[in-house]
């Protein structure tokens, strides 16, 4: 399936760190149950029936990309979950083939190394889930790695998860494990990226906005964009 390689088209999705009231406990969204609309203009979460036949829909897997914070990993499980197909982090996998912490990978090798193994591990994981459906979360530089977005543009569905900065800042003060952001002032950091890499996650053909709220419906809001990728 072809599809036009055009300015992304937008969504908008909350924040994955804020609390879901509208989801079981269990954290995996019923799809038996569609979800209202939300305030913020969210679409309903589908039925299971219009689930079952997006997910039908899928020759391909859907990567996720964007910068560290943006809730790649959170919203890609939730999205595989409602998706019903497999969901892989790239990052644990490069861990998993290096036996070893990616900044203990960084510190030992150095970042181009890194996106080395990452560029093969990506590969890897698209070849594994090729004609089918699949959610893969990637690292925040992967995508703005010339070889490793040409693979994902030709042989998955890219999604751009867009943030504003004030926003991840908030996101990565959660957690210390991130290299580039090691004894550095993490909004310089961001505000460089952004600077950056946004023109390369600018090329996936779909984009979701990324705020506070339920992260159901951000889900909703992605399988939404799917299906008038699919359309």
């Amino acid at each position: 399936m072809s599809k036009p390689r055009n300015s992304p088209r937008d969504a908008h999705t909350p924040d994955s760190g804020a609390p879901d009231s509208g989801t079981p406990e269990s954290g995996i969204p019923d799809p038996d149950t569609p979800d209202p609309a939300d305030r913020d203009g969210a679409p309903a979460l589908p039925d299971a029936a219009a689930l079952a036949d997006l997910t039908q829909r899928l020759d391909r897997p859907v990567v996720l990309v964007g910068l560290m914070g943006v809730g790649k990993s959170t919203v890609g499980r939730r999205l595989s979950q409602c998706l019903g197909t497999p969901f892989v982090d790239a990052d644990d996998e490069v861990v998993k083939a290096a036996q070893m912490s990616i900044p203990e990978i960084f510190d030992r090798f150095g970042e181009d190394y890194f996106r080395d193994g990452e560029r093969r591990v990506i590969a890897r994981l698209i070849e594994d889930n090729a004609g089918r459906p699949a959610v893969i979360a990637t690292g925040g530089g992967a995508f703005a790695d010339d070889e490793t977005r040409a693979l994902i543009l030709e042989r998955a569905i890219a999604v751009w998860l867009d943030a504003e900065l004030d926003t991840l800042v908030a996101r990565v003060a959660r957690k210390n494990t991130r290299p580039l952001l090691t004894g550095k002032d993490p909004r310089k950091v961001l505000g460089e990226l952004m600077e950056r890499r946004n023109p390369a996650y600018a090329q996936a053909p779909i984009r979701v906005t990324s705020d506070t709220g339920p992260q159901s419906n951000g889900v909703a809001r992605i399988i939404a964009a799917l299906g008038d990728y699919l359309a």
